[in-house]
């Protein structure tokens, strides 16, 4: 079992290197494969944990379903780790892994602000792979989410209203 798991794994790695030459083949980006390869930050936190964020989503379309959690200082509002476990595509794993290396030590509000479109271009992601990066967009807005409604509801209305449209003017 074991021996056919790291055979699989190895023809994976290998297909992802391969170059291709059929005409209009993708290539995968060195970055996408370094991530895919040796991934940073795999793992989970106790997500009943008070301090730990827990974002978890999917994409029915291709099966990735990507886990991310962060840990947050209380009294600084950083997050002080990142951790994730993703079932996917080489571009959903380096997605994830590029994800917790770019939120580590950024407060709630600078990490919500991170747009797929920045993820995407980092590791040079075509265009069929953006979903990738939405779904690690997805994933630390999820996070961020879950951590502050663990805080109170003080901390999770604040962020909301902070995302919500402004009000209509009243008509006098």
């Amino acid at each position: 079992m074991l021996r056919s798991t790291l055979t699989t794994l190895q023809r994976s790695t290998a297909a992802i290197r391969k170059p291709l030459t059929v005409s209009g083949a993708r290539f995968y980006h060195e970055k996408v494969i370094d991530h895919y390869e040796r991934p940073r930050n795999v793992g989970s936190f106790p997500k009943t944990a008070t301090d730990v964020g827990t974002g978890l989503v999917g994409a029915p379309a291709c099966g990735d379903v990507m886990k991310l959690q962060i840990k947050v200082d209380e009294a600084s509002g950083k997050i002080v780790d990142v951790k994730f476990k993703t079932f996917g595509c080489g571009s959903a794993i380096a997605s994830s892994s590029f994800m917790t290396e770019r939120v580590r030590g950024m407060t709630l509000d600078e990490a919500g602000q991170i747009k797929n479109t920045e993820i995407a271009k980092e590791l040079c992601l075509p265009p069929v792979k953006l979903h990738c990066s939405m779904l690690a967009e997805d994933a630390i807005k999820s996070a961020i989410k879950d951590y502050r409604s663990k805080r109170g509801t003080a901390a999770a209305a604040t962020a909301d209203a902070s995302t919500a449209p402004a009000p209509a003017a009243a008509s006098a």
